[in-house]
């Protein structure tokens, strides 16, 4: 359970797109870098350490009132995955498609993050890592220009929407210091 009520966390409305265009500053990830057969693979190898993460002692109580606890992330990072991956599964399915809009703060609160178990976390982010893992690791030469809109406009490709992803899961693991 966490120290602090869930509803403490203002909620993040900055648009992360510009992280496609130049490395980000707070955990060093440059989505430019990534190459289309490099997603699937470094979408495990940046899923790998919320075992670890998980598995403090710490990791349900929040480092302050506004701050989400490495349970919280987790359980961020994990919807993340499953978001993403029906995202792709989209944009191979479907010509230009509009993305449903995706509140995550209101899943957290919905959801509540902060009360989850995190041995059944730590195994369903490990899960919905592997899933879109494998849908990236299945998209043909032919399909990574293919697009799809985000609900406020925003146009990927299924490369760039792999690397703002990357970037996603990079700059979690940094928000736990993992």
């Amino acid at each position: 359970m966490p120290d602090q009520p869930a509803d403490a966390i203002v909620s993040d409305t900055k648009d992360w797109t510009w992280t496609l265009q130049r490395p980000c500053p707070d955990c060093g990830f440059d989505a430019r870098a990534v190459a289309a057969q490099d997603v699937a693979p470094t979408t495990l190898a940046a899923t790998s350490p919320w075992a670890a993460v998980l598995a403090r002692p710490e990791a349900t109580r929040r480092p302050a009132p506004d701050v989400w606890s490495p349970l919280e992330y987790a359980c961020h990072v994990r919807d993340v995955c499953r978001v993403f991956d029906g995202r792709v599964r989209l944009m191979l399915d479907e010509d230009a498609p509009r993305f449903a809009n995706w509140d995550q703060d209101e899943t957290a609160l919905a959801d509540r993050y902060g009360e989850q178990d995190p041995v059944v976390v730590g195994r369903e982010l490990q899960e919905a890592a592997a899933t879109v893992s494998a849908g990236f690791a299945a998209v043909r030469d032919d399909q990574w220009g293919r697009t799809g809109l985000r609900s406020d406009g925003s146009e990927f490709t299924v490369l760039t929407l792999g690397q703002y992803f990357l970037h996603d899961l990079a700059h979690h693991l940094v928000d736990v210091r993992a």
